[in-house]
């Protein structure tokens, strides 16, 4: 038997009839917790704790931490005396090592198979095939153990017919360490047994509104769900709810997308450290923030139509709340830094007010559209000195490429960040930093 589920355009020609294909997903487990331990040893078997920006609250934690009962979205502070009782290690969030670990493995994985759909930082869907399921298995038995050897972290995978039961299978594989991290289900596997066991909550695509929904009417589980017919599911759960019942029966309806679309906007924020009420720390944030979104956006090769800054007060403190956010159109588009730079500053003098302590400044650029293919208008045609800013663009991105971010960087951003937010316990940057690789010794 064979299921066309994959394909680079979601579509495939039949294979011969003694060849199976499955859909993968393969998901690293306690992702930021593996990428701590990838380059400190002692961490393994130990409880681990990776907590939010500002230090908040825990967002990952390592199988020995789930085994003392640590919750995920703990409060931190809450939570210190139970992790001095138990020994457990807390980090705060090292995104740059976790994006530079992530982009590992999906590269591993794209090597090791030409139909790959990146979903998330730590998620993937492959197209796999082979002559026999049992084939299937042991190649992605293959696939994990590549995995672990080249980048260090540890992955489950689950098989399927459709995505929506590969993530199921996925969810079995983590929870039986006995399954060696890879479920399979396939023409042998008693589906429906199978998914009476799964519960509603536990489906990819439920969420909390669903599942409160669907208790009501006394739907528990997959089984319950799929014997639904599918008009109470179209007028209940959108067209949406009748694809992901024929995903669980085993029927595609989500091919793989090899080619995601280009991203129509960005957004670029973070909290701060304490509450900020000075207008030139704020102008500082938002231009560190309009740097970045730039430099992501002539990595993808788009221009901005519009750029929005917003400002937020912390609604959990009894203090005067203020929120605002406004925009302003960028005409011609635009993905030059000094050009962004002005347009926000400009945004911020408008929608600042003083008096309050601020908690959280950031920016997003919409309207992206690739740059070879740009709309212009009038005002454009009478602008003379149009792409001025490309050679000095490049050269700008090309000396923190290789020299490491902010070797460069423009004054409005300054260099002392009071404002940044808390990371106490922050691990070195292993792969992107010169004086924090890791020393390998001998003897």
């Amino acid at each position: 038997m064979c299921f066309m589920t994959c394909g680079r355009t979601g579509w495939e020609m039949p294979r011969p009839d003694n060849r199976h294909t499955l859909t993968a997903l393969v998901d690293c487990n306690n992702f930021y917790v593996s990428c701590e331990r990838v380059f400190q040893p002692r961490l393994e078997d130990q409880p681990v704790v990776v907590l939010s920006n500002n230090d908040g609250c825990i967002i990952a934690r390592s199988n020995e931490a789930k085994a003392l009962g640590i919750a995920m979205g703990a409060p931190a502070f809450k939570m210190k005396a139970d992790f001095r009782r138990h020994g457990v290690s807390v980090f705060s969030s090292n995104y740059t090592l976790y994006a530079d670990m992530s982009d590992r493995v999906m590269s591993v994985l794209g090597m090791l198979t030409p139909d790959l759909e990146v979903y998330s930082q730590d998620e993937a869907f492959l197209c796999l095939t082979a002559e026999t399921p049992s084939a299937l298995e042991d190649r992605a038995r293959q696939i994990r153990k590549t995995v672990r050897q080249w980048t260090g972290i540890p992955v489950s995978i689950g098989l399927a017919p459709t995505k929506t039961l590969a993530k199921a299978a996925n969810k079995i594989a983590k929870k039986h360490p006995e399954r060696n991290g890879v479920v399979c289900i396939d023409d042998s596997t008693d589906l429906a047994a199978l998914l009476q066991t799964i519960p509603v909550a536990d489906i990819w695509g439920i969420g909390r509104q669903y599942t409160k929904m669907l208790h009501h009417y006394g739907i528990r589980t997959a089984g319950d769900l799929v014997r639904l017919p599918e008009p109470w599911l179209k007028k209940r759960m959108t067209v949406n709810g009748v694809r992901l019942v024929r995903e669980l029966t085993g029927r595609p309806c989500l091919a793989l997308n090899t080619a995601p679309a280009p991203a129509k906007s960005l957004i670029r924020s973070r909290s701060f450290g304490r509450l900020v009420t000075d207008r030139e720390d704020l102008a500082q944030a938002v231009s560190v923030h309009t740097h970045r979104a730039a430099e992501k956006l002539r990595q993808a090769g788009q221009v901005a139509h519009c750029l929005h800054v917003f400002l937020q007060t912390d609604p959990f403190r009894p203090l005067p709340q203020y929120m605002a956010c406004e925009f302003i159109s960028l005409c011609p588009p635009s993905n030059s830094t000094p050009t962004l730079l002005a347009a926000a500053l400009i945004v911020l003098r408008h929608i600042y007010r003083p008096g309050y302590g601020y908690k959280k400044a950031g920016v997003m650029l919409s309207g992206l559209t690739d740059e070879r293919h740009r709309q212009t208008c009038i005002e454009e045609y009478l602008i003379t000195d149009r792409g001025a800013d490309e050679p000095l663009m490049a050269v700008l991105d090309r000396v923190n490429e290789r020299y490491g971010r902010d070797t460069l960087y423009f004054a409005a951003s300054g260099r002392d960040h009071a404002w940044e937010m808390q990371r106490r316990h922050t691990s070195p940057a292993f792969t992107s930093r010169w004086q924090d690789l890791p020393v390998a010794r001998t003897g």
